[in-house]
């Protein structure tokens, strides 16, 4: 059983002390999937004759494993015994078909560590009172692992999980968290109805908000407008994370809030282009993980689908461990319109920067050959709400020409917010 904690501030060592352990750990990883992993052994143990010749360097030679290969051939992953198995999630497949992801006891111990150095970086500690406002049940692994990030801290976790708009303000207001961690549309509704009902969120004991599920920054790492109103409602801090359940690793902002910061013993990461090649960092392409360590289901080079950049220069907090931008999209998300390419959360920041919009979703749907079509439903706040003014400054915003369809808030809600759905959905594709 791997100590974690041995290499715990490794992340502000130079970088050759950095690139050392993680080597290290590589080969390790590599050697553990090799002989314990059926997927791998049967894919990869022709191609890789001695483990301990991987590095950093040449990792780019063994082949990315792909979404579609977990779901053809799930349990071949599986590297332990089924009593082993301490815990088992669902992630939605590139197919729409749900797989399995399985954890051991030593799994859930590493995401616990995980999301104790995240917190930590981000400023919470042991006196910090912690309101979790996701779901820990549905074989969601997200609500868990913040559960056993904060009490691995040392702090106190408050389980309101997907409660109402009234059982949080009450919440808050009895048992005064510190910090509230959620999907940031949600946050920002919450303190509108705090408001709404004669109280002060910027007042209250909030101080932190750690973000989830949803964009938070631009490229730039600027804060978009849903960060900005957080801020200004709440009077408190914000800070991004990313995350996904195959690679049972997270990548959370610190309080220089300039990116998500790599724990260098806990993952390896690439950002590579659409042949595979990896890119140069501060450059755009999809982020691909080898969670160090991980024993239940160890994966190699995972492509996860999402698109970002790598950022390498030193952190003012001191790390020099290298940190993820921002999430620029959802690779199978892209759109192509009229010769511009255009991902979701590009249009979700333009239309969350003009506050007369309540409520929205957007369909995509095929044109042409080369071609996409992009339609946004709009719910606004006053029926004298100038449509045609919102398709020219989405125009000018995106540098393309949506068609704009005016929808009642009720209607538009009941599509974006669904019991099967951990969190707002806004985007659908329409071009199958």
């Amino acid at each position: 059983m791997r100590d974690f904690y041995k290499y715990q501030n490794i992340a502000f060592e130079n970088k050759e002390a950095i690139e050392q352990v993680q080597t290290q750990l590589l080969q390790d990883h590599l050697k553990y999937c090799l002989s314990q992993s059926p997927f791998y052994r049967k894919s990869l143990g022709s191609l890789i004759k001695d483990a301990e010749k991987v590095n950093l360097m040449n990792l780019k030679d063994i082949p990315l494993t792909e979404k579609l290969s977990i779901e053809q051939n799930n349990d071949g992953f599986c590297a332990v015994k089924l009593e082993q198995i301490a815990d088992i999630v669902l992630s939605s497949g590139t197919t729409g078909q749900p797989i399995k992801i399985m954890y051991t006891g030593h799994d859930l111990k590493r995401l616990a560590y995980n999301e104790e150095k995240s917190f930590a970086g981000c400023g919470l500690t042991k006196k910090d009172i912690v309101l979790l406002t996701c779901t820990m049940d549905r074989c969601f692994i997200a609500g868990l692992a913040y559960f056993l990030g904060i009490t691995s801290l040392g702090a106190a976790a408050i389980r309101n999980g997907h409660g109402s708009l009234d059982s949080h303000k009450e919440v808050i207001g009895k048992m005064k968290p510190t910090a509230i961690v959620g999907v940031p549309s949600f946050v920002r509704k919450l303190g509108l109805y705090i408001k709404e009902e004669g109280g002060d969120p910027s007042l209250s004991s909030v101080k932190r908000i750690i973000c989830i599920g949803e964009p938070l920054r631009n490229e730039k790492a600027e804060l978009l407008d849903v960060g900005l109103e957080l801020e200004e409602i709440w009077g408190a801090k914000v800070y991004s994370t990313y995350a996904s359940s195959e690679t049972v690793t997270t990548f959370c902002e610190c309080e220089a809030q300039r990116g998500g910061h790599l724990h260098p013993d806990l993952a390896v990461v690439e950002i590579v282009d659409e042949q595979g090649n990896v890119l140069e960092d501060g450059m755009a392409g999809e982020v691909v993980v080898t969670p160090l360590g991980a024993e239940g289901m160890p994966l190699i080079r995972y492509k996860t689908g999402d698109v970002s950049f790598l950022m390498s220069e030193p952190c003012k907090c001191g790390r020099n461990s290298k940190r993820l931008g921002p999430i620029l999209g959802r690779k199978k998300q892209m759109m192509k319109i009229k010769g511009t390419t255009l991902y979701p959360q590009a249009v979700y920041a333009a239309l969350d920067s003009i506050k007369a919009v309540q409520e929205y979703y957007i369909e995509v749907t095929r044109e042409g050959a080369l071609s996409d079509s992009l339609i946004i439903h709009v719910a606004a706040n006053n029926s004298d709400f100038d449509l045609e003014l919102l398709q020219e400054r989405m125009q000018a915003s995106l540098r393309v020409k949506p068609i704009i369809i005016p929808e009642k808030e009720d209607v538009v809600r009941k599509i974006v917010y669904t019991q099967e759905s951990r969190k707002p959905t806004r985007f659908f594709d329409r071009r199958k």
